[in-house]
């Protein structure tokens, strides 16, 4: 059986569609042709014996006294008699034949039980034959004998039977018919189970192929055409796949911009680098030592380009981690705390500025060094922005993050740019930076489920404003 089952599931889904359609079918067409075969033969035999019952009750009293005085000295009788297969059945199991019967009727144990019963109100039917070999359906009816004195005479029984050879041909040739059409039914359940299969999966075979071009040529513009109306199971994976390839085709995009963009970033402070080695490289070759001053600004810039080299390829490995790395260390954290811990990197890169800070608690559920990584990158924006001796207010209250400094702000035309990805202002290019910092700003506060926005302040500046969902108490830990 475990091998006719996996034999089974090894078959294409549209043979296993049909023949689940034809057993089915088959099932149902056995079911509802074998009810009616016993049905038919019910309803004959009822025929049969309604005939028999009344051909028993005609009353020839005369031929049946003939008959018994053949037999038995039992001098008169009561009853009814029945002209084809007819006998009248003794006490002891003697047989005397009817004056018209063709043959005798075998009596069996059942007649002999049905005339020591004596119950002349009843009558027994049963299916036997004759001594010729006649089959035949038979009626058993008792009967009651008196002697000459009106006495109870010895018990007798009256058999009749009428042949069963036209109700047998009758069903034979139902049975005929019903499994020529069990047979004609299974065959077009078959096919017309096939041909449904095929239609039906005709969608998963523009899906199949779908996938197999994309595994096979990479191409992820392929769409399945949907009608827009369709709700159904194929319908509803075909959308599932063509939002699957949309969105496998823009990170693919993504991605390949990324790399694009990451090479042009690299290919600079790359150059950059390259030329101050090779600066150095010569005059150690060539005996023409640099000038001391000249040596400690080439210096100073490798170790700069070194540093922004190193910030950069922290950015681009913070952008290409995976929403289920970051999904694995959210928790609930104290956004107070987080700030406290960027503000303290913030005032030793800004040693000159002042940063004041206004902080209420607000609880979280957020990545913690993800979200400590976006505001250090907003403060160091306000740090690298804002003049010496300058100020930057950090404030938190109700969820809401604003960053304000007194730098020369963000033109106008400028804000819808300033979260892309490698986007750095034309007055901000000569500055350290790899243009990734906002970015990954608004990445993480996006994955928070919060919101972030740049706008000019009043009287000049730049204000930064993150909004989180949260409370000002934390959450009762699960039990």
């Amino acid at each position: 059986m475990s091998k006719l089952f996996r034999g089974f599931r090894a078959l294409p889904i549209r043979a296993r569609l049909s023949l689940l359609v034809a057993a089915a079918v088959a099932f149902a067409v056995a079911a509802v042709s074998v009810t009616c075969w016993f049905i038919v033969q019910g309803k004959l035999y009822e025929q049969l014996e309604g005939d028999l019952t009344r051909a028993s009750s005609m009353r020839m009293p005369a031929q049946l006294q003939s008959a018994l005085a053949n037999c038995t000295d039992t001098p008169s009788y009561a009853g009814n008699v029945f002209r084809n297969y007819s006998q009248v059945v003794q006490e002891d199991g003697t047989v005397c034949l009817l004056e018209g019967s063709s043959s005798e009727v075998k009596v069996t144990d059942a007649d002999r039980e049905a005339i020591e019963s004596g119950d002349t109100q009843k009558v027994y039917f049963r299916n036997g034959t004759t001594a010729d070999g006649t089959d035949v359906r038979v009626l058993t009816r008792p009967l009651t004998t008196v002697t000459r004195d009106g006495e109870a005479g010895p018990k007798l029984g009256l058999v009749v039977a009428m042949p069963l050879k036209s109700t047998q041909d009758t069903l034979n040739d139902l049975a005929l018919i019903l499994l020529l059409v069990s047979g004609i039914g299974v065959v077009g359940a078959g096919a017309a189970g096939l041909a449904v299969a095929r239609a039906g999966l005709r969608p998963v075979d523009k899906l199949t192929e779908a996938v197999e071009h994309v595994a096979r040529t990479e191409d992820l513009s392929v769409r399945i055409p949907v009608s827009e109306d369709a709700e159904d199971e194929v319908a509803r994976l075909s959308r599932s796949f063509n939002s699957m390839t949309s969105a496998l085709a823009s990170s693919h995009e993504l991605q390949q911009q990324l790399i694009a963009d990451a090479g042009h970033e690299l290919r600079t402070p790359l150059t950059s680098l390259r030329t101050n080695i090779e600066l150095l490289t010569r005059s150690e070759e060539t005996g023409r030592p640099i000038p001391p001053a000249d040596r400690k600004a080439l210096l100073a810039s490798v170790k700069a380009q070194m540093t922004e080299l190193a910030a950069l390829i922290g950015d681009l490995q913070e952008l290409s981690r995976s929403e289920g790395q970051r999904g694995e260390r959210v928790q609930v954290i104290a956004l107070e705390d987080t700030i406290e811990s960027a503000l303290r990197r913030a005032r030793l890169r800004g040693p000159e500025l002042t940063i004041t800070a206004d902080l209420r608690p607000w609880y979280v559920r957020a990545e913690p060094s993800a979200l400590e990584r976006a505001i250090v990158n907003i403060l160091d924006n306000a740090v690298k922005f804002s003049p010496e001796g300058g100020t930057v207010e950090v404030r938190l209250a109700d969820g809401v993050l604003t960053v304000r400094d007194h730098g020369p702000g963000i033109p106008t035309e400028e804000l819808p740019h300033v979260f892309d990805r490698f986007w750095r202002s034309p007055d901000a290019r000569a500055l350290p930076g790899s243009g990734l910092g906002l970015s990954i700003v608004a990445r993480t506060v996006h994955q928070a489920g919060g919101e972030v926005a740049l706008s000019p302040a009043e009287g000049g500046g730049t204000v930064a404003t993150v909004r989180l969902p949260g409370a000002p108490v934390p959450p009762p830990e699960a039990p």
